[in-house]
């Protein structure tokens, strides 16, 4: 039950912020590997591209690759959040004493993020995919041209075979792996610290809607450079043999030598879903 009640309610969450990863995804494939000053922004802000993206590819392209993004986030935090709280139900994240033992919540939370992430990369690259698919005035990063997630999955399948279906799935674990760590680890001892120190009554949603909301902030800081890095590796063009043309490890050189280090935190001011769910946060 843990299982299925996580993955339908990030899949609550999705249908709302859907919008936000399409704005993130091509914020963050704008100026791939080039520098500052050198290519056109189409997209100057979250705000800008909102309103951008709504006036040249129409208001729907708000909710691009949602399919694929509801199938992503039942999988992945289904899994993830489902096997972190049979860990914490069990008492394994807990010492002799009673307490939260952070590293042992923090290994938890990255093993079951791996897992999660791990079935469901080939959704989260169609995602990917779709989402940055725009009109030609405004596109950035590589443009495929699918039709759909099951199109483009039976497209790559064909191509590539199986392990086309699961490019870049080792180049995306860093990201879920700091990412859930952090978020999971931090979600939970920030709600044990709220309810030692009563700031709020212990049973209060407000207790978990606190909690999330400083998780959200430390998972936002501590992931960005890897989603960068993430969401240019699974959208990279493959060449006849179905490998990429570059790596998560040259696209991360090369953002952090030849343009700045910054711009791999460049996204960091867009806003989370994390801080507005009263469960443990599950939109990696």
């Amino acid at each position: 039950m843990d299982f299925l009640m996580s993955g339908l309610a990030a899949c609550g969450a999705c249908l709302f912020t859907n919008p936000l990863e399409v704005v993130k995804t091509r914020m963050q494939l704008q100026g791939e590997l080039q520098a500052p000053g050198t290519y056109q922004r189409h997209y100057r802000n979250v705000f800008h591209a909102f309103i951008t993206i709504g006036r040249v590819d129409g208001l729907a392209a708000l909710q691009k690759g949602l399919a694929p993004a509801l199938l992503y986030q039942f999988l992945m935090n289904g899994i993830r959040l489902g096997t972190y709280g049979l860990a914490e139900a069990g008492g394994y994240l807990h010492t002799a004493e009673g307490t939260l033992s952070p590293p042992r919540s923090a290994a938890a939370g990255a093993l079951a993020g791996v897992m999660g992430a791990y079935l469901g990369s080939p959704i989260y690259m169609v995602k990917t995919h779709l989402q940055a698919q725009a009109a030609s005035e405004i596109a950035v990063g590589h443009q495929y041209k699918h039709q759909g997630m099951f199109q483009a999955l039976s497209e790559i399948g064909q191509k590539h075979g199986l392990v086309g279906l699961w490019r870049g799935a080792l180049g995306g674990l860093p990201r879920v792996i700091i990412g859930s760590s952090t978020q999971l680890c931090t979600f939970s001892s920030t709600k044990d610290l709220i309810t030692q120190w009563e700031i709020l009554p212990p049973q209060s949603w407000k207790v978990a809607l606190a909690a999330a909301m400083v998780s959200g902030i430390a998972v936002v800081l501590a992931m960005t450079p890897f989603d960068v890095v993430s969401t240019r590796l699974y959208n990279q063009p493959t060449d006849s043999q179905g490998k990429v043309r570059e790596c998560s490890g040259v696209s991360a050189g090369r953002e952090s030598q030849g343009v700045g280090v910054g711009r791999l935190w460049g996204q960091v001011g867009r806003p989370e879903r994390q801080a507005a769910e009263k469960r443990p946060p599950g939109g990696l």
